[in-house]
């Protein structure tokens, strides 16, 4: 008996990610004619896409958190086989499902996170520091991909501005700088650019200090209350709400204090369609879709997609529109 797989919601790729995808491998000079003609990287590139046998992601493990009530929004969770399976993580490939099925690979202990530059007091710490210093809390935020898709996902972390303080900004830091583990060997996508779109790596991201500082800055240890799975950014990884989710830096290694604004990974790609600032703003568009509305990825399945306007600063101007006063969020997008 043959057993068909029931296609479900997470299986669909929205047509602007289609154009969008086609368009990296169209600069990269990776179409069917390279693919038809393999020579020895591109034979081991056929070679890693097919297998099974890559290491399965470890269980997450149970967490200590509160519940702020503050932060538990009256909103539908998306499931959390779709939050953990359905992701953006170029490290680990460019389908949604890539890095579900490849990030188990990735070694998260022991992890290191070092934050320097202008601050008084530099350190670095290891998980285990991190995890006894600052105490957990589940917030329930809403989650919006720049490609006009959406989740709500209950994150658990501590505030960002927490670790900023501890380490005493000075006078001259106006910008946070942020960097992703740099490991070819368990993250194919950054020796092959096939696998990893054409991106510059390490992956690097960027705030204002003072959006860095906002309350809602929150730096993720797990979602679901369990520990962070590998393709969701194990094991510590940026959770800004009010930004699209490129701005999200997954697998944190190193944060500097700097006086200048920083390159930023997808900016220094493609600046004309991501922004630094990359702020929900449902009125101005990617240059080649409308941000006026997102598809809700919830327990639908493939029959059941809930299309529904995209709230500016993603429903959180309350607690950030002042960030931006006087600022030309077209201009600065």
């Amino acid at each position: 008996m043959s057993h068909k797989k029931v296609l479900t919601e997470a299986d669909v790729t929205p047509e602007s990610i289609f154009y969008d995808r086609r368009k990296v491998l169209q600069a990269l000079g990776l179409g069917a004619a390279s693919l038809a003609f393999p020579g020895t990287s591109q034979a081991d590139l056929l070679s890693w896409f097919k297998g099974n046998d890559r290491p399965q992601a470890p269980a997450g493990k149970p967490l200590d958190f509160t519940k702020p009530a503050m932060y538990q929004a009256n909103l539908p969770l998306t499931p959390e086989d779709k939050v953990s399976g359905y992701n953006n993580f170029y490290e680990f490939g460019l389908d949604k499902a890539d890095p579900a099925a490849n990030a188990g690979q990735l070694p998260t202990s022991p992890w290191k996170v070092t934050i320097d530059g202008e601050v008084g007091k530099p350190m670095t710490l290891d998980m285990d520091d991190i995890l006894k210093r600052f105490p957990l809390e589940q917030r329930i935020y809403r989650m919006r991909c720049v490609e006009a898709w959406s989740m709500v996902v209950p994150w658990v972390g501590f505030p960002l501005s927490a670790l900023l303080k501890l380490v005493e900004p000075t006078s001259d830091a106006r910008y946070v700088a942020f960097t992703t583990l740099y490991d070819p060997e368990h993250m194919p996508g950054q020796k092959d650019r096939f696998i990893g779109g054409g991106l510059n790596y390490p992956y690097v991201e960027g705030l204002r200090l003072d959006e860095a500082m906002n309350p809602l800055a929150l730096l993720s240890v797990g979602v679901y209350g369990k520990t962070m799975p590998p393709q969701n950014g194990a094991p510590i990884r940026l959770t800004i709400p009010w930004k699209y989710g490129f701005k999200g830096i997954k697998s944190i290694v190193h944060i500097r204090l700097v006086k200048e604004q920083p390159p930023t990974t997808w900016n220094q790609i493609a600046a004309d369609e991501y922004g630094f600032y990359a702020n929900v703003n449902p009125h101005v568009d990617h240059p080649r879709w409308s941000q006026a509305t997102e598809r809700f990825i919830g327990s639908g399945g493939l029959l059941d997609v809930q299309r529904q306007p995209t709230l500016l600063y993603n429903g959180y101007e309350k607690e950030v529109g002042h960030l931006y006063h006087g600022l030309d969020l077209r201009k600065n997008y």
